[in-house]
């Protein structure tokens, strides 16, 4: 049985040609080679798995070939052999995450200084630069600046923030990109073709985006699938050894949400749970399949989607059928839930309430009346708030039936006649009139009220009562009056509600129905504003005003307590505020004591 290699090893990348999605890193790299300018130190950064350190030593052997045909190695020379056979020693690699300490990168200093043996360079290739310590940075910037001529320094580092400034002005940069779905596709589908397996693009497009960029990653997975599926890829199969969501459930859930069956939606949800994912799996995935049809719906923009083949088409035909508007809301609905589902304590209601919100969208772009599924479950009813009962019309005759078939003026008179009759009876009687009379507006505004609506939390503005608008109305021009004659009721009401308020309303000043107050701190100001309602409510309570207090406050960053420091000023401020301590002080005889 022959050893097994992994296809990120056995189908790594050898020449420049071969290298997957770095274009414009090759072909720099190329033309320094055949014009012979060849840097001191390069520094390769970019995501995991893009080909940094592949590269690196495809550019190691190239510039050390005895006879190059162009910018590749021969691959015949001795040099060449050499380091394809791994027994080079012109090249060198050091791993930076385990060597890391000032003695490692003195000995690479000591290393530098050997000449090569075969070939016109020494190339010293540092993996995971980042990792070094601030003091190895600092010993290796006088090397780094200036090496000897056949020594080439190539740094490579998935995280160039981490790097000192200094290490950064010494190197050409090169930034990797992460690799396109497109071609991660096409470089899979030929290694497929060359291990004699057979696999659809519906899988290929799931492994490319499940790796995120990375080839090697993506390798990594094929050598999974393979393993599972054996020489036949299947799309299904293959989202279920990977541990992905496939296509199918996207599309499903966004059909039944587009038809607003939220029913139908959360028993999909469901079933992804007893699969073993995760709620926000799932919303995250949804929330990247609604982007895409958003974005395929435009040509202009459809080149932004990663998808190749059947999977595009797919695409294609669900956009068009999807509304903007509705595309546009779900993607609101599911950011601003992906953002509160990490701290939820119920992860799955979360969840099944953004789909209900996002079901109700495509209710209200379908019809404007509740669909059937609504009428099958009706929801419950939503009472108004009942009317503040008014005195002047507690009766029930005030409204007879003979009114409303003719204006006749006969039963008028009849009607002004009747109310002086139930105020002599018993308190009982215009009690049991309301009563009567409150299930009334009720039953007459219990329309059904449709899922968008209910889960759309918008509630029609309630009018104001109609002792409110009294309230607004009535205007008291005793008020300031009462006012000041109540400071002193109105300070002791404020510290028994909320104590921290009493020093900032010990200043306050009244102006007709204002009180204005004055607070050294924002903090401070919000504090009140939230407790605004209650506070102006118990001012008017107390200080019997019968019309509605305003309240006005200044912002003075400047007023600040000013409280005694020495102990001598502690004393006499204290004895100033309270009579009885200073009384016993004097009783007493006490002095402070410095």
């Amino acid at each position: 049985m022959e050893n097994f290699v992994v296809s990120a090893r056995k189908y790594r990348p050898a020449t420049f040609e071969s290298v997957v999605g770095q274009k414009h890193i090759t072909a720099t790299l190329r033309n320094a080679i055949e014009r012979g300018q060849l840097a001191h130190a390069y520094l390769f950064c970019g995501p995991r798995g893009v080909g940094k350190t592949t590269c690196a030593r495809i550019f190691a052997k190239a510039i050390n070939c005895l006879n190059p045909n162009g910018s590749e190695a021969c691959n015949q020379c001795e040099s060449c052999r050499s380091f394809n056979e791994n027994r080079s020693l012109n090249i060198h690699e050091l791993d930076a995450a385990s060597n890391n300490s000032v003695d490692d990168i003195r000995a690479l200093i000591e290393q530098v200084r050997i000449i090569p043996q075969v070939g016109r360079y020494s190339l010293f290739i540092i993996d995971e630069v980042h990792m070094l310590s601030q003091a190895a940075f600092n010993a290796f910037l006088k090397t780094l600046e200036e090496p000897p001529q056949h020594a080439i320094f190539i740094l490579a580092t998935t995280e160039k923030h981490k790097i000192i400034p200094t290490i950064l002005s010494r190197c050409q940069i090169y930034d990797f990109n992460r690799i396109r779905v497109e071609d991660g596709v096409e470089y899979l589908r030929y290694i497929a073709a060359k291990e004699g397996v057979a696999a659809d693009d519906e899988s290929l497009n799931l492994i490319a985006q499940k790796a995120d960029g990375g080839m090697r990653d993506a390798l990594s997975m094929f050598d999974k699938a393979v393993s599972f599926c054996g020489r036949e890829l299947n799309y299904r199969e293959v989202a279920r050894t990977l541990n992905v969501l496939d296509y199918d459930t996207y599309f499903a859930v966004t059909e039944q949400l587009l038809g607003g069956n939220y029913i139908e939606a959360l028993l999909s949800f469901d079933r992804v749970l007893q699969r073993g994912f995760a709620g926000q799996t799932f919303l995250s995935g949804l929330n990247r399949h609604l982007r895409d049809l958003l974005v395929a719906k435009n040509p202009a923009t459809v080149k932004l989607i990663e998808m190749t083949g059947t999977l595009m088409e797919r695409y294609a035909k669900q956009a068009a059928a999807c509304d903007v508007s509705f595309l546009f809301g779900a993607i609101d609905v599911l950011t601003d839930l992906d953002g509160k589902i990490r701290q939820s304590s119920n992860q799955r209601l979360l969840v099944e309430l953004g789909l209900m919100k996002i079901a109700g969208l495509g209710q209200k772009k379908n019809s404007d009346t509740p669909i059937a599924v609504a009428a099958e479950y009706p929801l419950p009813e939503l009472s108004p708030a009942a009317p503040a009962p008014q005195p002047a019309q507690p009766l029930s005759r005030p409204a007879p039936q003979p009114a409303q078939p003719a204006p006749q003026p006969e039963p008028r008179p009849v009607v002004q006649a009747e109310p002086p009759k139930p105020q002599p009876a018993s308190p009982a009687e215009p009690q049991s009139a309301p009563r009567t009379e409150t299930p009334r507006p009720r039953q007459a505004r219990t329309p059904l009220v449709s899922l968008s609506e209910l889960m759309g939390g918008g509630r029609p503005a309630e009018e104001p009562s109609a002792h409110e608008a009294q309230l607004q109305e009535q205007v008291d021009e005793q008020c300031e009056q009462k006012l000041h004659q109540a400071r002193a009721a109105l300070l002791e009401a404020i510290r028994e509600m909320r104590p921290r308020f009493a020093a900032v309303f010990s200043e306050m000043r009244f102006s007709e129905n204002r009180v204005a107050i004055t607070v050294p701190t924002s903090e401070l100001r919000e504090e009140i504003l939230r407790s605004r309602t209650e506070l102006l409510g118990r001012l008017m309570e107390v200080a019997d005003v019968k019309c509605p207090l305003e309240l006005e406050i200044t912002l003075n960053e400047q007023m600040r307590p000013s409280l005694p420091i020495r102990l001598e000023d502690r004393l006499g401020y204290l004895s100033e505020r309270s009579a009885d301590l200073q009384a016993l002080r004097v009783a007493l005889s006490l002095e402070a004591e410095s």
